[in-house]
């Protein structure tokens, strides 16, 4: 039985617009396709701002220090969207849940979508599972990426393979001096 469909895929959504931001509106639906929603969104002329207004609160909830802040910061976003579950068949996809209307513009859904999922992902897998990159602690390094841990032992530290070799490399020179 699958009860968490918005979890993962609306943090890793998140993410991906967050580390790697399109330079359009068609990028962002691409993306929001990539996810696997597949509703049709009215255009309005702020949709590009605003999806991007979303995406940079949603950082405020990566960012926080620790679990009850971080918490609290959620609590105030899912507070705004005012989204309220409701089965729908749309596409004869068969029945499902979505935590919005069905006519709401790209970044109403968004932040709907992306905080429910956030607080899903944080509540079933850990506080601790969404931060960003362990090589930007390093002051040799800038990374700011989002980290979204999916792993089985919840210990990822890094936004990628390259990262992590990076800040080993660094780790490895400077016990040799």
């Amino acid at each position: 039985m699958h009860l968490n469909p918005y979890g993962e895929y609306a943090v890793l959504l998140a993410a991906s617009l967050a580390n790697d931001w399109p330079d359009a509106r068609a990028g962002i639906i691409a993306r929001v396709r990539d996810a696997g929603m597949t509703m049709d969104f009215p255009t309005a002329p702020d949709d590009y701002a605003g999806t991007r207004a979303v995406i940079d609160e949603w950082l405020t909830v990566v960012d926080a220090d620790e679990p009850r802040g971080r918490a609290a910061v959620l609590n105030r976003q899912m507070a705004t969207v005012a989204a309220y579950p409701r089965l729908t068949d749309h596409h004869d996809e068969g029945w499902h849940l979505h935590y919005r209307d069905e006519n709401q513009l790209l970044p109403q859904v968004l932040a709907a979508v992306i905080s429910v999922g956030t607080a899903l992902h944080l509540t079933t897998r850990g506080m601790h599972r969404l931060h960003r990159c362990a090589a930007g602690q390093s002051p040799n390094d800038s990374c700011r990426a989002v980290v979204v841990d999916v792993t089985r032992n919840g210990r990822q530290q890094y936004c990628s393979v390259r990262c992590a070799n990076r800040s080993a490399v660094r780790r490895h020179r400077s016990r040799q001096l």
